[in-house]
């Protein structure tokens, strides 16, 4: 009986000693303590932001608690590495106040956002200090002040966006050389001057519309990788064919409401493209797809562009090319197509066109759009068109005259 009890100890004891090691890793564990930098840091975001009426997302801000518990907070071991502000509901009044400068003591942060809100004020340069940071998103807020440079030391950072809030200057030139940048959205803003050239051979979105951006898109501007590129609504100049066929992996591109010129290049229609927005430039020239085009929606309206519209355009759902100076017969394959409902929208209004056969019996599926007044000839069928095409069913003689001479 006592060797049976002796061995039975002699067996167990290693297993309570495992036991007891495990116990006192959890303890451990359990009691760890946030890092005082990062304590400090939390305290000062905390008291220079506060919660919109309707907002609660700073009730378990408590620091007499773990911050690592708070909503938002996230810690590997000791260390802040995601901050995440603000509730991230749909139709939550967000937060206001600031960033303060102490989020650059948060030294392991990799990942920071603000909620849309009220927060203003200026973006702190002490963002420079966030080595690790990959992804920092602060969009529709109301930011103001310039884009701090030192946004270019971070060379982890792979999405940075700043849309949709005050800012103004120009696009920090060392933000061009950051090697793993992906994702770029700076739309929606004050910002002007050119833009920089970009190097990384990741950076898959650009998205600068609605800024006070000017200057030419060169050659070197952006990487082949671009596949979602937005400038729209901004004051760029010059030509872009060089640029753009270098840019064969795009698969949405707008460059509407800018003073861009020369040829539409051909080899832009035959990319994988969703979307592509080209409308209210100075674009003149044929345009001349090499083959069927395969993009939802073209829109390339108020332009200059000229000469005969293209076959090879019927196959677009969409399509826009209104207000420009093209001549000559719209081809049949576009009243199939129309019939067919196979096109939704048809808008060649004010252009010099001279012909549209199509039987004026027959019907239009409800679900396409046709528009062909301000032409070169009366309309063969009776559709309804925007209000901006105006009144006049047919554009004066002289006009036609004129143009054809």
């Amino acid at each position: 009986m006592v060797r049976n009890f002796a061995n039975y100890r002699e067996s167990s004891e290693p297993a309570m000693v495992l036991c007891i090691l495990i116990l006192l890793q959890c303890c451990a564990i359990s009691l760890a303590i946030l890092d005082p930098l990062d304590f400090l840091a939390l305290q000062s975001i905390r008291k220079s932001m506060g919660d919109v009426p309707g907002s609660n997302f700073f009730d378990s801000w408590d620091f007499t608690s773990d911050p690592c518990n708070f909503d938002g907070v996230y810690c590997d071991s000791d260390k802040v590495i995601v901050l995440n502000l603000g509730d991230p509901r749909a139709g939550s009044p967000g937060l206001t106040g600031r960033i303060d400068p102490a989020i650059g003591k948060l030294s392991a942060l990799a990942e920071f956002t603000i909620m849309p809100g009220r927060v203003m004020g200026q973006i702190p340069d002490t963002v420079s200090q966030l080595t690790n940071l990959r992804f920092f998103a602060v969009s529709r807020n109301y930011l103001s002040g310039e884009i701090p440079v030192g946004f270019g030391q971070l060379r982890s950072l792979q999405t940075l966006d700043l849309s949709y809030n005050q800012l103004t200057g120009s696009i920090p030139r060392p933000l061009g050389s950051l090697p793993a940048l992906t994702n770029l959205i700076l739309s929606h803003n004050h910002l002007a001057g050119p833009i920089p050239p970009f190097v990384s051979g990741s950076l898959a979105r650009v998205d600068f519309m609605h800024n006070n951006l000017s200057g030419s898109l060169a050659p070197d501007s952006l990487p082949s990788s671009v596949q979602y590129l937005s400038l729209a609504s901004n004051r760029f100049t010059g030509p872009v064919r060089e640029a753009l066929t270098r840019l064969n992996s795009l698969n949405y591109l707008d460059l509407s409401m800018n003073r861009f010129t020369g040829l539409i290049p051909c080899e832009v229609f035959s990319y994988r493209i969703t979307n592509l927005q080209l409308e209210r430039n100075l674009f003149y020239g044929p345009v001349q797809p090499v083959d069927q085009v395969g993009i939802g929606t073209v829109d390339l309206s108020y332009n200059r562009l000229t000469g005969q519209i293209s076959p090879m355009l019927s196959t677009v759902q969409i399509l826009y090319l209104n207000n420009n100076r093209f001549v000559g017969q719209v081809p049949a394959s576009f009243v199939d197509r129309l019939l067919d409902a196979t096109i939704q929208i048809l808008y060649l209004q004010h252009n010099y066109l001279t012909g549209f056969e199509i039987n004026p019996t027959a019907e239009i599926p409800l679900s396409s759009s046709l528009c062909l007044q301000y032409n070169c000839m009366v309309p063969p069928v009776q559709t309804f068109c925007p209000l901006k095409a105006g009144t006049q069913k047919t554009r004066p003689t002289t006009q036609c005259m004129e143009w054809k001479g």
